[in-house]
């Protein structure tokens, strides 16, 4: 059993079918090590950081690419300084073959860098068709965002998934990552009542160190009072602990109801571990699915 499962009950779901990860563009390396353990065809999404450039951007692209897996480049709306800059990044992943899925998200400048105020101006730019993009992922936040209104949320994500629509783009929502399934699984039943029919891929922290979790949670504004941590498998009481999503994915698969709750993925944000991820998802496949 995997050292990090805490009940023994199987998990007779097809949730992590499909499931995708999430890379940095200095995680190449760490990609390359993690090749063999990852189902050849799996979506990987490249993150747009500051602190990183085109290059490294499209290196990472490419390397996923280069790998057999397919390739989810991110564009940060607020990050990009001009319509020449955006379009730049675009013929190059066009160029790489590398343009057919990318993940539109507003950024986090307070201020926009360029004309681009959040991610549905790059929806209704019209350039990501141009470009060749079919599929474009946008954000879901099932516990709010710490700097933008409940209300403000949830006109964006209606404005999106009508943009994709008129634009005739696929698309899919990718969540923060949570410890908690039930605000998961009403927020998905609330997107469901605003008529917002795309596939949701809910966002899952790989296993990582209890202090590496807690720290991301705090950042993003993710629950973590002492119950939701005991509910996950976190110790709030002994940092130096790691922790897997075992328990959360065990209540997701108890708790989905497709006729509810429509299409669902996984999206695993690695932090990093792109190997240490890719490992505990076989194991716990192969421990539990049935």
């Amino acid at each position: 059993m995997n050292p990090l499962s805490t009940a023994p009950s199987a998990v007779s779901t097809s949730l992590l079918d499909d499931f995708s990860l999430e890379m940095t563009g200095k995680d190449v390396p760490k990609l390359e090590e993690a090749r063999d353990s990852i189902p050849q065809g799996t979506r990987i999404n490249v993150t747009f950081l500051g602190n990183e450039n085109l290059n490294m951007r499209l290196e990472a692209s490419r390397a996923v690419k280069r790998l057999g897996f397919v390739p989810v480049p991110h564009l940060s709306a607020r990050r990009l300084g001009s319509q020449a800059e955006f379009e730049e990044f675009l013929a190059a992943l066009r160029a790489d073959d590398a343009c057919d899925n990318v993940f539109t998200v507003g950024g986090d400048p307070a201020r926009p860098q360029g004309p681009y105020e959040d991610s549905l101006a790059l929806i209704e730019s019209g350039l990501l068709q141009e470009y060749g993009v079919r599929q474009v992922g946008i954000s879901g936040y099932p516990e709010g965002h710490p700097a933008i209104s409940g209300d403000a949320l949830w006109t964006a994500l209606r404005n999106k998934s009508a943009a994709l629509a008129a634009q005739e783009l696929d698309g899919a929502v990718i969540t923060q990552f949570g410890f908690d399934v039930d605000p998961v699984l009403a927020w998905i039943e609330r997107v469901r009542d605003h008529g917002i029919v795309l596939p949701v891929r809910i966002g899952v922290p790989g296993p990582a160190g209890v202090r590496r979790l807690m720290s991301y949670a705090a950042r993003f504004g993710v629950g973590t009072s002492a119950s939701i941590a005991k509910k996950y498998g976190l110790s709030i009481t002994n940092l130096m602990g790691t922790a897997g999503p075992d328990r959360f994915l065990r209540a997701l698969a108890e708790g989905y109801d497709r006729g509810r709750h429509g299409e669902i993925k996984i999206h695993f944000y690695t932090f990093g571990g792109l190997q240490a991820t890719s490992e505990w998802i076989a194991q716990f496949r192969k421990d539990n699915l049935v």
